[in-house]
Formats: C-alpha cells, structure tokens, sequence
C-alpha cells in the first residue's frame, strides 16, 4: 500500500519467540486471593468505591476514575470479598508499596447480570469512548494510556488512518501474536469500534513479517471490510513504537515532541481493539490478559489468559512451573521490562509477559569507559546522540541531556543493546527523565503555590481596602448624621428662641 521504506535505527535483536508459541492460549483458572493495584495505567491511581468487606461481583466496579484526569476505572475479575484496601508490593524493580484492593474470590465467578444492548456500531463517537472509559480499557502494548482519552482525543482530529499495532518487537514475547491467530475476527471487530470514534478513513494493521500465522489470519478477517487491509513490515525492534511504525507504513514522520494525530494517524495495540470489542459486544469490561510465559526456567512456555491482580507466584506454579531457580525474572519483555525481585506482585493490566531467564539468557559483563564508537547513534530510531545524552545525564546535567533530545527518547535500549562498552545507557535516561520530571512538577507545584500566595495576597488587599472603604464610608456616614444632627439641634434651638423672644415682644 505505501511502499517500502528505509528504517532508522533500530536493532536486530535474538528474537527467541518461537519457545512460546506452539501451544494455544491457555485460560488459566482463579487464583486464592487477586491484588488490584488502584495504578495500573499511565497517570493518577483510580479512586477506590469498596471498602473491606464488602462483597463483589465479577465485572463490578471496585475503583474509578473521575474528572478529566489520565485516570483508568478498575473491575472485580471474579466475584468474592474485598479483603484490605491499602498497600501491596509493586511489580518494580524498587519492590515498593502501591494501594491496592484485595479480593478473596469465593470460586463462584458469579457476574453482574448483562445487559441487552443494542448493535454497538451505531453507537455515537462520544457514546463509544464513554463505553470504553467504563470498561478500564487502557493500552495494553505496554504504555497503558487509557484508551477512552486517546479515542476522545482522536475525534477532535483529522484522523485518516488507524493502524493496529502487531508488530510485537520484544524478543520472546508472543501475546499479540497468538491473539492475532486465534481471535483476529475480535481484533477487527474492536478496532472497527475504534474507527468510528475516531473517524479514520481507514484500518492499517502492521505485522512484522515473522508472524506468518498471525499475518495470514489477520488477512482473513480483513477481507469482508474494503478499508481494513494488513501490511507486512520488517522484523526489527523497536518496530512497535508508534513513531517507527507510523514511518514505516504510512511514510509519515512524527516531528520531534509530536503526536501521530499531529500526521493523520492513531495507534493502537492489536489487544486493545480486543479489549474494545468484548466491553462492547460482550458488556465486558478489562478483567484479564494474555500473558507471554518464557525463559529457559519455564518449563512449559506458552501464553496464558490470566485475572488482573493473580500473583506470579501463583501463575508461575499452575502453569507448569520452573525447571531452576532463574537468575532473574522480568516483566514485559528483556529490553524494555521491569526486573522482579520478588514473584510476591500481581499480573497488571500492563504485563505483557513474565520471563524466567537463566544465567546464559542474560548479561553480566561489567561497563567500560565510553568509547565514542558511535554504535548507538546509529542504533537509536529516534536519531539522537545516546552518547552525549549519556554523558550529561550521568554528570546530572539533565538540562544538557534535554538539549539532545532527552525528551524524545523511548527507553527501547537499542542503544545500550549494541554498546560494547556495556554501558546501562537506558538506567541513565531513566534516571535523567526522572529527575527532570521531578524537578519540573516541583517547579509547578512552586508557580502554583506562588500563584495562589499572590492570590491570596491580592484578595487579602482588597479585603482590606474593602474594609477600610467600608470603615472611611462609614466615618463619613456617621460624621454626616452628627452634623445634620447638631444643625437640627441648632436650627431647633434658634427657632425656640426666636419664638420665645416674639411671645415676649408681643406681651
């Protein structure tokens, strides 16, 4: 359709994909006790409706996002009881507290009664978003913005293409791929939903050409739709980055600090649309995900649908279990995941995988001195200059790192994936963004506080300029009534006495 074009950067990484994908997904069952972390999506934690003991039905609404914030509602996957509302440990590197909602389940899975809808294709844009806001949905190809914001977002654009992201890039990881080939008929379904809310002209999806089964089925669910059509893109990570993959299908380039509306395009992830579909069609809201089991520990690598909130302890035992003890445990992919250090954390909305990797599947050598080689320029698919990013960044010159594109860089590790000095280039970027962002909310939250100082200075001024005007207004009032009331009192007493000196006179 738009013809093939050179890619930037980027890296041939082991792919590593095929350990996970010749077994079908399997539905995994329910889980003791479910941990529901209040943030499992980009932006402020939801707002908890439950209290402990109370008990919940499966799809119910157990914590929601208000106002206009970057906020997604959370649901009970399995009916039970609410057991604490407080904190859990977080699926982090740092293994600290998030706020969570415990359920124990009672194992009856027993459901809010469904009800009848009409053909949700005739629903309105914004009637559409609404139903996708209702149902948690977020992105679920990592970044975990919630969908109903991007769909409202969409509908003020000029939006001519939706592309369905299944690229899936990561090394080992296969969610997406086995989605595609086992429920692509839901994927088009949702991401048609998607179309009409954001009023694309047409569906673009982008499938990295090391997914025959996934490119084939897509194809065939497709075919009843003149603008739905599937293109083939090359196999290089990061190919799933919405920047790289808008270049490589539409021939488009995000400006720098840009959006993909900003160029007639909208991304979604391949699942998202699935999620879309069956909150729209099956009145079911975002209770569970096809997760990626991998690593040489694993000793039955495969994908799973598993509830929000199971622990990986549990997931990791009813799926087959470890063959060792790994080295280490990854959630998401190896590139772009986050290290456990303990399999004590819930399955979130964002969990992409759960990687067990023993010690040859994974890096130790100690960093080096740069060496100014250059390889990461050439790797980034940004076109930054990792180096000098690096460099600012672990001097904390974050505003010098900023200079170099700081801002734009995705955290895809490319960089650091080439570097023969093994340096953790992306532990520095991180560091920098964080830093950055913090000092940045501090100065915020120091300009709001000024502002609302000066506010309120000036609305103490002119409370006291109020008063004193009041007060002088009322001195002049009462000044005003005593001389009207002396000269009364004058007038009164002259005209007593020029009447007592005419009753004199006459007499």
């Amino acid at each position: 359709m738009f013809g093939k074009l050179k890619i930037r950067g980027g890296v041939h990484a082991e792919e590593r994909k095929e350990q996970s994908t010749g077994l079908p997904i399997h539905i995994l069952g329910i889980p003791p006790v479910l941990k529901l972390p209040l943030r499992q999506h980009a932006g402020r934690p939801a707002d908890p409706v439950v209290k402990v003991g109370d008990h919940v039905l499966k799809g119910q609404l157990i914590a929601t996002s208000t106002g206009d914030d970057v906020c997604a509602s959370l649901h009970a996957p399995t009916s039970g009881t609410v057991t604490a509302v407080g904190p859990v440990t977080a699926p982090h590197p740092s293994s600290l507290t998030t706020d969570a909602i415990t359920i124990e389940p009672d194992g009856l899975d027993k459901g809010l009664e469904s009800l009848e809808s009409s053909d949700p294709m005739l629903l309105t844009a914004a009637e559409i978003a609404d139903r996708v806001d209702q149902a948690g949905i977020v992105g679920l190809g990592g970044a975990t913005f919630p969908a109903a914001l991007k769909l409202k977002s969409g509908a003020r654009q000029k939006i001519d293409t939706l592309i369905l992201n299944g690229s899936e890039c990561e090394p080992y990881l296969t969610c997406d791929d086995m989605l595609m080939r086992e429920r692509a008929e839901g994927i088009i379904s949702g991401a048609r939903l998607i179309q009409r809310a954001i009023g694309a002209r047409r569906i673009v999806a982008g499938i990295e050409d090391n997914k025959p089964e996934a490119i084939e089925a897509m194809q065939a669910a497709a075919a009843g739709f003149d603008d739905v059509s599937v293109q083939v893109i090359p196999a290089r990570y990061p190919m799933g980055s919405a920047k790289q993959l808008i270049h490589a299908i539409m021939g488009r380039e995000v400006p720098a600090g840009g959006r993909s509306s900003e160029v007639g395009a909208l991304v979604h992830n391949v699942a998202t649309a699935f999620a879309v579909h069956q909150a729209l069609y099956d009145n079911r809201p975002l209770l569970s995900r096809i997760v990626t089991l991998s690593g040489q520990c694993i000793d039955t690598p495969r994908n799973v649908e598993v509830l929000l909130g199971t622990p990986v302890s549990w997931l990791l035992e009813h799926s087959g279990g470890l063959t060792e003890t790994p080295a280490r445990i990854v959630m998401g992919g190896p590139m772009m995941g986050q290290i456990l250090r303990t399999q004590d954390v819930p399955i979130t909305k964002g969990a992409s995988g759960i990687l067990a990797l023993a010690e040859p599947e994974i890096s130790k050598t100690e960093s080096s001195p740069c060496i100014r080689c250059g390889s990461c320029v050439n790797a980034c698919p940004m076109g930054l200059v990792p180096l000098e990013m690096a460099r600012h960044s672990n001097a904390e010159d974050f505003e010098g790192a900023s200079e170099f594109g700081l801002s734009d860089c995705i955290l895809c590790g490319s960089c650091a994936y080439v570097c023969p000095s093994h340096i953790p280039l992306v532990h520095y970027f991180q560091f920098a963004k964080g830093e950055l962002s913090a000092k940045r909310e501090q100065t915020r939250r120091g300009e709001l506080t000024k502002s609302l100082s000066e506010a309120r200075n000036a609305r103490l001024e002119k409370e006291a300029a109020e008063k004193a005007a009041a007060k002088a207004a009322k001195a002049a009032k009462a000044k005003a009534a005593k001389e009207a009331r002396e000269k009364a009192k004058a007038e009164k007493a002259a005209q007593e006495a020029k009447e007592q000196a005419n009753e004199e006179s006459g007499s």
